[in-house]
């Protein structure tokens, strides 16, 4: 019988040999385009000067650009610190059924590795959609057990995803991409009990380097055993308590589980979206925060368990308090970055209706859901409910409501005009015979000495 990690191999090696259909390119661009907003727009972020701090210190040659830096490293640093930064806002891409964000770990590794592989505008984008199939493919196989004993699945999938974009990069042959994906498996990490720190940011950047590491092992003809995914000491045993392998490979190249891919509206954990357009949609009727006396959400028990923060201290942790986005919602009208500045979480307003607020678990209601009751000084009850959250599967973001993202990450950083520019060259990729352009849209003006 196959082992799996080989059969996984030959239906990546297939697939990638054809051109990705219409409808896989498309969304496969709207995850690339977010992802890189998200990656330019946050490498200001002082977990990536960190990580540029210690790649002064232990890496190698500095030839890779970093998206939204003057500076370079090396391949690993680089992919380090570009996959830290799609992921530290908590606004990236989200695949709800394995709570996966594919796209930060991915990127990195495309980005990471296209000046030393040269790749053209198709195979990048190729090496893209696969990285992040392959890493949802994993992660269904595993879930929902594997989150639920506190993986954080974005670096534990995101690593075999990472292994695969690095190994299509590379243009290795079936045997080589299998050793690669059976090297990452060991290279696994990230659990739930960093979230709300900058910590779990890191976990998406290391899924990236460990898979460049992968793959460049494999080319050397390095090797892990041949049933890691399926062995009663191996990988799925490891981290969950049911692996289901026909969900890594059946219609592998037919069923995309990238078309499930969702892209937020608001950078915070997902299941704290619906909340907070409940809240959006009643701050105009409850008028003044001062009047409200009460708030109560019915909402999903996974939303106490992963965002029950009561009372945040920072940005990073408000990121984990739906209490929070509620209560930025009700005070400012709106919610994005601004509304998780650690300035803003302190601030007496929202600290005094977080205090009012408390969330109550319901099986019955799904994940982007919510009933949102508030109650004010005069005993007036305001409700609100979101079946789907903005965002959400059923409620996907427009491609204007993904550029309008993508502008306002963007241009503070690179300047006005920067996300059309990233938007057109995404667009026409597969007519690109390299990604030198689109990198270069992505670097500060005062870099155009640093070359």
């Amino acid at each position: 019988m196959t082992a799996v990690a080989e059969s996984f191999a030959r239906e990546i090696g297939r697939t990638a040999q054809t051109p990705l259909s219409g409808l896989v390119a498309r969304e496969a661009k709207r995850s690339l385009f977010n992802v890189l907003g998200l990656a330019a727009g946050a490498a200001g972020h002082a977990g990536v000067g960190a990580i540029l701090a210690a790649a002064g210190q232990l890496g190698g040659s500095r030839r890779v650009p970093i998206l939204g830096r003057v500076e370079r490293a090396d391949s690993h640093f680089a992919a380090l610190a570009m996959g830290f930064a799609a992921h530290v806002d908590d606004f990236d891409d989200t695949h709800l059924a394995t709570v996966i964000h594919a796209g930060a770990a991915t990127l990195a590794v495309v980005a990471a590795l296209a000046e030393e592989t040269t790749p053209s505008g198709t195979e990048a984008l190729t090496a893209f959609a696969l990285g992040c199939e392959a890493q949802l493919r994993v992660g269904v196989a595993i879930s929902p057990e594997h989150y639920d004993r506190g993986w954080h699945i974005t670096g534990t999938c995101g690593v075999v995803g990472a292994a695969v974009a690095a190994a299509l990069m590379y243009r290795f042959d079936d045997a080589a991409l299998a050793r690669a994906i059976r090297l990452a498996t060991s290279m696994t990490l990230g659990h739930r009990e960093a979230f709300g720190t900058m910590t779990k940011a890191f976990h998406p950047g290391k899924a990236a380097a460990n898979g460049i590491m992968a793959a460049l092992l494999a080319r050397a003809g390095a090797d892990a055993p041949a049933d890691v995914f399926e062995a009663r000491n191996g990988f799925a045993a490891a981290l969950s308590t049911r692996f289901d392998p026909a969900q890594m490979l059946d219609g592998f190249g037919d069923r995309w589980e990238l078309l499930s891919n969702t892209y937020k509206p608001y950078p915070c954990g997902i299941v704290a979206h619906p909340s907070i357009d409940a809240a959006l949609a009643l701050a105009p009727r409850a008028g003044d925060p001062a009047h409200i006396v009460s708030i109560e959400a019915r909402c999903h028990p996974l939303v106490p368990e992963l965002m029950g923060n009561p009372d945040p201290t920072d940005g990073l942790e408000a990121r984990f308090s739906a209490i929070h986005g509620i209560a930025a919602a009700l005070c400012d009208g709106r919610v994005g970055l601004a509304q998780y500045a650690t300035g803003r979480v302190r601030r007496d307003d929202v600290r005094a209706i977080r205090a009012k607020t408390r969330l109550v678990a319901d099986p019955s209601i799904a994940r982007d859901e919510v009933r949102l009751d508030v109650r004010l000084t005069d005993d007036t009850l305001l409700q609100e409910h979101v079946e789907h959250a903005r965002g959400s599967f059923a409620r996907p973001l427009t491609d204007e409501e993904l550029f309008s993202k993508v502008e306002m990450l963007v241009e503070p950083r690179l300047g006005p005009g920067v996300a059309q520019s990233l938007s057109d060259a995404v667009r026409t990729l597969e007519t690109s015979a390299s990604l030198d352009a689109l990198v270069a849209l992505t670097i500060p003006r005062a870099s155009v000495a640093h070359v």
